[in-house]
């Protein structure tokens, strides 16, 4: 049994203690079905008043679901009990702008009392949906960490935090696509429908099989690219910003809380 299956039937509180003890350290696509799963920022105090407001300007692609007071490390209103130290399956390091080539699974010894931590929400959320609606998930179906592209699509700008959007992307047959926007759409702080259907390069991606960050998945013939906005966008913000020293969860590795997907659903 592969690491995955052995793990698909976990609650979220036992994935983040598997996480926590070292047992996984990869994408959690298809994990902790039911439970919403958020993007990570966590960064100097000093910096959190832009950021937020960053967040607010570019919604879909930074909804923010929870924000933790300087030092606080376990975001208790999304998931008590929980240690944003330890409970991502890897994370990134940012010094000035700059990412480290490790990605180390736990980052205690990196810790702050100035850091704050901002959970924004992930569209893995809304894959349980379309799933059961017969609306297949690439990404899940092969294994892969969702494929993520940088845009020639400029955020709105706050204090030093700017940069292009990033979108996931996942393949439908054109006579899905209106299912598929209905469903994703009932998740707005979710990222929502997708923001464009068909053409990449209308969003300057020039090859679907070369994501920035991710994997590249199947595309049959027939099928379309679906782009939603993705909330890896503010890691290439951070570029702009450059922090002294800022920490995100590794694309598509997520922090998993013990919130409930129906509770960000909208009918």
């Amino acid at each position: 049994m592969n690491a995955i299956a052995a793990l698909s039937s976990l609650s979220a509180a036992e994935l983040r203690r598997a996480i926590r003890e070292g047992r996984y350290s990869g994408p959690t696509a298809g994990l902790a079905p039911g439970y919403v799963q958020t993007n990570v920022v966590i960064l100097p105090a000093a910096d959190a008043t832009d950021f937020a407001e960053f967040c607010r300007l570019n919604g879909r692609a930074c909804p923010l679901v929870a924000q933790t007071s300087p030092g606080e490390t376990e975001p208790a209103d999304a998931a008590p009990g929980a240690d944003l130290r330890s409970d991502v399956p890897r994370y990134r390091v940012f010094r000035q702008g700059a990412p480290e080539a490790a990605e180390p699974t736990d980052i205690r010894d990196l810790w702050r009392d100035d850091f704050v931590g901002f959970l924004l929400g992930c569209s893995f959320t809304f894959e349980r949906a379309l799933i059961e609606a017969g609306l297949g998930v690439r990404h899940i179906d092969e294994g892969r960490n969702v494929p993520m592209y940088r845009t020639s699509i400029a955020c709105r700008a706050a204090g030093r935090f700017a940069g292009p959007l990033v979108v996931s992307m996942r393949p439908y047959r054109p006579e899905q696509i209106d299912r598929v926007r209905e469903i994703s759409g009932r998740y707005p702080t979710m990222h929502g429908a997708p923001i464009h259907v068909g053409d990449p390069q209308a969003l300057g991606i020039e090859d679907l099989s070369r994501p920035e960050f991710g994997e590249a998945v199947t595309i049959e013939p027939g099928e379309i690219p679906a782009f939603w906005a993705c909330g890896v966008t503010p890691q290439l913000a951070l570029a702009a910003a450059r922090p002294e020293l800022a920490i995100t969860h590794s694309p598509g590795c997520m922090f998993v809380t013990d919130l409930r997907d129906e509770a960000f659903e909208k009918r």
